[in-house]
């Protein structure tokens, strides 16, 4: 990072001098007489978005000042942590991304996790929950509840949470087109129990925007769904305020081949969206910037890893202060949860994936993060097994109780090579934001598909370097010998389909549907105007109409979207 020539910097411009004139008497000498004896593997050094120098010494972070960029943990900008003692007070929130089958099935699922120690609940929702479908849909039977849950009404919400109390646990639902919806359905599910709706604590993704460019579980075009996005962060600012009201996420484009640096510049391009929408509904940033929250996606460069959770910290601290003029810390804290590649999982020699998720979630403790969930080892075959679960978890409870890494803050600060990386992610991201930025902000930028491009181009440069080996993928494209066994794979029993049909039938047939008529038309009246969405879809969703019904009616005025061709 540049010196900006008003503070001073970690080192002196003479002890800079006399560095460079030593490092260049060691590269003539001593390194020149080894490389000429013993050249350096082939294939090139690289991190997912840079070259990697064989040495990094003062000289790569010479414009560095300490407070103004690292600080201290727990105060601006964060670059330390956001909290001033990190997990020296409390380890991270350790979550399993759950969910299948139907909402009894899950129930169990959940409440097998917390007792065996889990921290919070993140909701798996099958692909047809996930794009706004009934799962008597003729779009939706095949897809029933085989990649999570089957959510159709507060009846199937109800059923799924039934004996967790919701003011006890926190709740992660990864859901977005239909996350109003989801949200309402929850917020419902708690007045069932007794329990109000400022005392709900948890996250709904509600992060429709990546899913146009990396993952695909979309409805309604951009305006409609950023429209509905900020609906949710006005709602919960007023009602649910322990509720984290989005959870932006960089996780899926790094899935779907882009580099780290791509994945901060997109993923905070897409976060300047959603608050310019929340601002134009009035509200102040210090009203909802401290309840946005994240996911990112760890990968195995296991120093890129931390450095990019720092740099996201410093990033976001200074773009809330500096462009949005937020005051209050909390607005400014970067506060995410972090799910381990699932990219990264391979078919082959499975086992290999419990190597790979523990260094990963090793990196992501060391970069500070606050919530983490293991992609379990055997996921590129299947939903997990318990037994891939269980030990998914204990790796997260072995690195926060015996490795040692959750003792001191920040223990990789002050490594030239990780300094220089966090400076690096942050200048390259910000030029991706600038582009995007010129290009007309995120919405226009993925109309007309320069996001998607960019995210294409760098996942075919990853896949030239595996067929090529610059990359090596051990069990995939080297060391493929292994005489591998299969695991146990997990299959949803398809009885169960039939079982959510039937609960759904017997559900529409006990409801009111005079009740149900009403509240559709009252939400597609409000979709016309500029009304907040959130209350006709609760009233909906109180009246026991289901998701398809609910986002059917939004279908109907905000019609569907259909992307560019992408090359």
């Amino acid at each position: 990072m540049a010196d900006n020539g008003t503070q001073p910097t970690l080192f002196s411009q003479e002890a800079l001098a006399g560095l460079s004139r030593a490092l260049h008497g060691w590269e003539e000498g001593p390194l020149a007489k080894t490389l000429s004896r013993n050249p350096e593997r082939g294939g090139g050094f690289a991190t997912s978005s840079m070259p990697v120098e064989r040495l990094y010494t003062p000289l790569d972070i010479a414009g560095m000042d300490y407070e103004r960029d690292l600080g201290f943990p727990g105060v601006y900008p964060f670059t330390r942590g956001v909290q001033t003692t990190m997990y020296r007070g409390r380890p991270w929130t350790m979550r399993q991304y759950a969910g299948f089958g139907t909402a009894e099935e899950s129930n169990q699922k959940f409440r097998f996790l917390l007792s065996q120690g889990q921290t919070g609940l993140s909701v798996a929702f099958d692909l047809p929950s996930q794009l706004g479908y009934d799962s008597d849909d003729p779009m939706a039977i095949a897809e029933v509840g085989q990649v999570g849950v089957a959510i159709d009404s507060l009846y199937d919400m109800e059923t799924l949470f039934a004996d967790i109390p919701l003011d006890k646990v926190s709740t992660s639902m990864t859901i977005n087109a239909p996350a109003a919806v989801m949200l309402a359905m929850y917020v419902a599910a708690g007045e069932k129990q007794g329990i109000p709706a400022e005392k709900l604590n948890g996250t709904v993704q509600n992060d429709v925007l990546k899913e146009y460019v990396a993952r695909g579980t979309y409805i309604y075009p951009p305006g409609p769904s950023v429209r509905l996005a900020a609906d949710i962060m006005e709602y919960c600012s007023k009602n649910v305020p322990s509720w984290n009201t989005i959870s932006i996420a960089g996780y899926h484009m790094r899935d779907a081949g882009s580099t780290a640096a791509q994945e901060i510049g997109f993923t905070f391009a897409n976060a300047c969206a959603y608050i310019d929408e929340a601002l134009a509904k009035g509200l102040d940033i210090d009203d909802f910037a401290g309840r946005i929250s994240w996911i990112f996606n760890t990968h195995n460069n296991f120093f890129e890893e931390i450095a990019k959770y720092r740099a996201l910290r410093r990033l976001w601290a200074r773009m809330l202060k500096e462009k949005y003029g937020a005051k209050d810390p909390r607005s400014m804290m970067f506060r995410t949860h972090t799910q381990t590649g699932g990219s990264t999982l391979m078919a082959q020699q499975p086992e290999n994936n419990i190597v790979r998720a523990a260094i990963q979630t090793l990196a992501a403790v060391c970069g500070g993060v606050q919530s983490i969930a293991l992609s379990c080892f055997d996921e590129a075959l299947a939903l997990p097994t318990d037994e891939a679960q269980r030990l998914a978890l204990r790796t997260q409870q072995i690195i926060a109780h015996e490795s040692g890494v959750a003792d001191t803050i920040d223990p990789m600060a002050g490594s030239y090579f990780v300094e220089h990386l966090t400076n690096k992610l942050e200048e390259d991201a910000l030029a991706y934001m600038k582009q995007i930025e010129d290009l007309g902000g995120s919405v226009k930028a993925i109309e007309n598909g320069w996001i998607q491009t960019q995210i294409a181009e760098a996942s075919w440069e990853y896949q030239r370097k595996i067929d090529e080996k610059e990359t090596i993928i051990v069990g995939v494209n080297e060391y493929t010998d292994g005489g591998e066994q299969r695991p146990s794979i997990f299959q949803v029993d398809r009885r169960l389909v039939e079982h959510q049909l039937q609960r759904l039938a017997h559900h529409r047939a006990e409801r009111d549907q005079s009740q149900v008529a009403a509240s559709l038309q009252a939400l597609k009246d409000a979709c016309n105007g500029s009304t907040n969405l959130m209350y006709p879809i609760l009233d909906s969703v109180r009246a026991y109409a289901t998701l398809g019904e609910i986002c059917g009616a939004m279908r109907e005025v905000f019609g569907e979207y259909n992307p560019p061709t992408v090359i």
